[in-house]
């Protein structure tokens, strides 16, 4: 286990931005994206890292944005380090495995959401109102249970401390456009049951994901991460069973502990205790080892 990247710093290249787990810099006609072990919930970031975490994240992603690309086009330019530019070389080590070489792309304004499964935020709306993000849902689900058919239900793009909020339909394409939000809604839902038809071959069910999307010369790219356990709901199939909270995957372990803190949800977020960090990072490698049939060495 290497030593874990909060942060990084490399002087020689020109910062552009850090999100909640991504570091972005500049390289002239491209950007370089470079997946920190960073964790964040409740759009908290939290001050401990998850040891390889960003290693996992990306090799998640490359493994999808391979078995999609029929559907849709991605920014990935180049995953190994050698093919990256020479003012990257001086942190090929850091760089190794947790890094894109990727296009650059306007970012659509919305988070697009697919649930295939009643959870989270979804379970609760629907609780309150039978309904989700304005499409109404039959009488009588349980929690967790297996919707009829996946629904693409948006959200804002918070910024960096703040909450995304759930919209409907109308109000997204009034962000991107009616023509653009069909297309998109489409594309969600086909990359979803692909990549849940996939993972439910390997033992994993997901029950919701996050795309984001951005455009290149006025076409439509899958940008960022995708189906990955920051991004999505993963569930033990073995273990599944409608009716309340699953096992997971994903960082809802992690939302479970500081669900049972004292704690606002506002940063700075509570420090984690080691066998939190050690069973987080352990749920990540589990993931990524069922779906690509490799730990990558971690």
């Amino acid at each position: 286990m290497k030593t874990p990247i909060s942060e990084t710093d490399f002087p020689e290249l020109k910062l552009l931005k850090r999100g909640k787990v991504r570091d972005v810099y500049d390289l002239g006609e491209y950007l370089l994206m470079v997946v920190s072990d960073r964790i964040s919930a409740f759009d908290v970031v939290m001050p401990d890292p998850i040891p390889d975490k960003g290693v996992i994240l990306t090799q998640i992603s490359l493994f999808w944005f391979d078995v999609v690309k029929p559907l849709i086009q991605n920014h990935v330019v180049a995953r190994d380090v050698d093919q990256y530019p020479d003012s990257c070389r001086l942190y090929a080590d850091a760089l190794q495995n947790r890094s894109m070489l990727v296009k650059k792309a306007q970012p659509l304004p919305i988070e697009c959401i697919v649930r295939g499964y009643i959870s989270g935020s979804g379970w609760k709306e629907y609780a309150e109102t039978g309904s989700i993000c304005g499409i109404q849902l039959p009488e009588g689900l349980k929690e967790s249970q297996k919707l009829p058919e996946p629904i693409f239900t948006p959200s804002t793009k918070a910024e960096h401390g703040e909450h995304d909020i759930n919209i409907d339909f109308e109000q997204a394409a009034r962000l991107v456009g009616k023509t653009r939000t069909e297309k998109i809604r489409q594309l969600s839902v086909a990359i979803y049951k692909k990549g849940a038809e996939l993972a439910d071959q390997k033992g994993i069910i997901i029950a919701d994901t996050k795309f984001e999307f951005g455009l290149v010369d006025d076409d439509v790219i899958l940008i960022d991460e995708i189906l990955t356990p920051d991004s999505s709901r993963f569930w033990p199939k073995e273990t599944y069973s409608p009716g309340g909270s699953q096992k997971s995957y994903d960082k809802q372990y992690l939302r479970d502990y500081l669900n049972s803190l004292d704690w606002d949800k506002r940063a700075p977020g509570p420090s984690l205790p080691q066998d939190v960090i050690s069973n987080t990072r352990q749920k990540y490698i589990d993931a990524l080892t069922q779906l690509t049939g490799s730990s990558h060495g971690l």
